[in-house]
């Protein structure tokens, strides 16, 4: 394998992980609103903000990639 092959692997498993990584903390939090009786609105709060958190950081990776591709950074 050459290099460019090896990063570009080293990306796709990184960008898997975290994926991997926010499915098992949305099945977490779910898992503890479950159990914790927590209100309608609460939950809809909750579900937010890791909505906004995620959102966040796969803009920064496709505005990153944008960059790069334009030889910006």
């Amino acid at each position: 394998m050459s290099l460019e092959q090896i990063e570009l692997l080293e990306t796709w498993g990184l960008k898997l992980f975290f994926v991997a990584i926010f499915l098992l903390i949305g099945l977490a939090i779910q898992d503890v609103l479950k159990r914790g009786n927590v209100p309608k609105f609460g939950r809809y709060v909750v579900w937010a903000v890791l909505f906004l958190g995620c959102s966040g950081f796969i803009a920064k990776g496709i505005i990153e990639a944008l960059w790069e591709g334009a030889g910006v950074g």
